[in-house]
């Protein structure tokens, strides 16, 4: 820093005066550019803090990138000896390539210095404002000095009578030829020129003699009331107390008087402090800055700025954009300094976090307020804190910041606000955090009250759901499911919206669900499929859409249901379950198949249809009697030979298959 500051104060002298001055400074100037080589070099190691996760990049690679984009050219062109180039090529020195622009950048660098003392709480805040403004005035006034100078000697000696110095009488003194005057004299009546014309002030004797004095007096005057409004806003706000700074030392001077008077140790003092300073530093101000705005614009800001790291949270993986935007409208940044405690093992929280930069670790034991055991790194993008908040369970596990991390908070008010209106995607949630979870972990999960809230919401929307299919509304049905209802989803029957609109032989409904791929083939709590209901209510036109695409008849115990159609005598039923492929020869828990029981009751027409379709007359059920059988104790003789007849065509296509 020391050699910043000198060369910043230096170069413009050397610049003005690079004739007079003593030879032997050559030696300063080498040290300086030495010194500088040595900061170019160490500058492609040195970490830096990232200025949106505000945490430190170690990483070489993106340092040395970072600083090849930055002050790298400035620093090592300001390096480069000019003078020696500019004198082999031609033969002399040269005042204006004396003029290191590494130098003069470098008073940025000085600014810095004052920045940070101005945030030292252990040097007062009045002095180190005083001192800065001091330098600022300092610095101006002794760079027009030089320039002063320069101006007068850019002319040649003959003519130096012509210039503001060569014209100048003070009492018997004369500097008609002021090249031979000492360089400290010379020096002092070119401040005292600056000075004097920047107050507005000046006596008369020193005055613009040519044309190129007076433009350049004109600028610096201009100039001048810039720099006088600068310093006078500057003195105002330190009498008024209103700079940001300012209230930052005044906030932390009241802490450090409640930390000492209440003895809370130098650990706990520590963490308060660089909280404090961490929100001075951090994008708090940002976020205060836009509460002007409108609802609307901080809801663009918030998705521009959250939103991606939100789509990286696994616990939101899968979810709809409609939720995931909600969600990044209702986080706030939050920043925590290394050893710093996220969450603690055994308590319930109502923030969920999620880590964006830096690193934290997970830790198992707690005792005695120190933190022990194993630590493990926590990955980026977790949530930390997902069970406690989502499912009121104490947390598993304790979590720290072991470097300086950025995380998003959301309350859990906000965040269960947004699942009951968005509860397909509670759903999601839930599924992803019993994921790789231990058993008894994932039943108090799923026993959780915001897991039985999802279940109860989704079971209401899908009987409003069935309502609609049951009514043949496609517009209200389009609607649900667009609102997030899950078609899929079942009532207390176990039915969903294909089995209803199927057995209403609704085929516009039936169409708009096969189009977005429902399950064909669920079974309610009867096990029947949406097939079977639109076969039983004889929508042919619904059962050939739904056969056309996959969709199977799966029916339990078919023998028990034909024998309960051939009951009923429902022909028609039971000649489209036959045409789907059910067996014909299934059997009732007797072991009776239809044809038993059409026999028994005397059904030609069911008979003839059972014999077509492949039914056996040889089979027997527990008592061991035929279906021949049955009908000759009905006594019905037409039925009597149709069935015989059956018997001796069954028989001879037995032999003929033998044979």
């Amino acid at each position: 820093m020391h050699v910043k500051i000198y060369s910043s104060f230096f170069t413009p002298l050397e610049f003005a005066f690079f004739r007079g001055l003593p030879e032997n400074l050559f030696l300063l100037d080498i040290a300086g550019q030495f010194t500088f080589l040595i900061d170019i070099f160490v500058s492609f190691f040195v970490a830096y803090r990232d200025p949106h996760s505000l945490c430190l990049v170690y990483d070489r690679n993106l340092i040395a990138t970072r600083y090849l984009k930055s002050r790298f050219l400035v620093d090592l062109l300001g390096c480069l000896p000019w003078d020696a180039i500019y004198k082999v090529h031609y033969l002399q020195p040269s005042s204006s390539f004396r003029v290191s622009l590494s130098s003069m950048y470098r008073l940025i660098r000085v600014t810095e210095f004052f920045e940070k003392m101005e945030k030292d709480t252990r040097i007062n805040y009045l002095f180190t404002r005083i001192v800065k403004l001091f330098v600022v005035e300092l610095y101006c006034t002794h760079t027009a000095a030089c320039i002063f100078y320069f101006l007068a000697t850019t002319l040649p000696p003959s003519e130096e009578g012509y210039t503001w110095i060569g014209s100048l009488q003070l009492g018997d003194y004369h500097y008609t030829n002021f090249r031979h005057i000492d360089l400290w004299t010379r020096y002092i009546t070119a401040l005292y020129f600056a000075v004097v014309t920047m107050a507005t002030v000046g006596y008369g004797e020193i005055h613009a003699v040519n044309t190129r004095e007076m433009i350049f007096v004109m600028m610096y005057v201009s100039l001048d009331m810039i720099l006088g409004a600068y310093l006078l806003g500057n003195m105002t706000a330190l009498i008024v107390k209103g700079s940001k700074t300012e209230r930052f030392r005044d906030k932390m001077a009241e802490l450090i008087k409640y930390m000492n008077r209440n003895k809370l140790g130098k650990n706990i003092s520590k963490e308060i402090k660089g909280h404090v300073r961490l929100q001075y530093e951090s994008s708090y101000t940002d976020a205060a800055a836009l509460q002007d705005l409108p609802l609307a614009l901080r809801s663009k800001i918030s998705n521009k700025l959250y939103e991606p790291y939100i789509k990286k949270v696994p616990l939101f993986r899968d979810c709809s954009d409609g939720f995931i935007k909600k969600i990044a409208i209702g986080v706030h940044e939050e920043f925590f300094l290394p050893g710093e405690v996220i969450v603690e093992e055994g308590a319930v929280g109502d923030q969920l976090y999620f880590l964006c930069d830096g690193k934290l670790e997970e830790v198992r034991n707690l005792e005695d307020s120190q933190l022990e055991g194993s630590a493990q790194n926590i990955p980026i993008h977790s949530s930390i804190g997902d069970i406690s908040v989502l499912c009121s369970i104490p947390e598993p596990r304790t979590v720290r910041a072991s470097e300086l991390s950025r995380l998003l908070r959301i309350d859990k008010q906000s965040l269960t606000g947004v699942i009951e209106i968005h509860f397909s995607d509670g759903r999601i949630i839930i599924d992803n955090l019993v994921e790789g979870r231990g058993h008894n972990l994932r039943k108090k999960i799923l026993e959780s009250a915001i897991a039985k809230q999802i279940e109860k919401c989704e079971s209401e929307l899908a009987m409003r759901l069935n309502y609609a299919a049951n009514d043949g509304d496609l517009h209200r049905l389009r609607h649900l499911i667009e609102a997030g209802a899950d078609p899929n989803k079942a009532d207390y029957h176990g039915q969903s919206a294909l089995h209803r609109a199927a057995a209403k032989g609704y085929e516009d409904i039936v169409e708009f669900l096969i189009q977005i791929k429902v399950d064909l083939n669920l079974r309610d709590n009867s096990g029947k499929t949406p097939l079977f209901e639109a076969i039983k209510n004889a929508h042919d036109g619904v059962a050939s859409l739904l056969a056309d695409v996959g969709a199977s008849l799966h029916v339990e115990n078919p023998g028990i249901c034909m024998c309960e159609a051939v009951a009923r005598k429902e022909l028609g039923f039971l000649r489209r379950l036959l045409g789907n492929g059910i067996n014909p020869n299934s059997k009732n828990y007797n072991l009776q198949t239809p044809l038993h029981l059409a026999a028994a009751e005397g059904l030609f027409e069911v008979c003839v249809l059972l014999l077509q379709t492949g039914s056996s007359v040889f089979a027997t059920d527990r008592w061991g009697r035929t279906p021949l059988d049955e009908a000759r104790v009905g006594g019905d003789i037409n039925l009597v030979k149709l069935l015989e007849d059956a018997k001796h065509t069954q028989m001879s296509e037995f032999s003929s298959a033998i044979k």
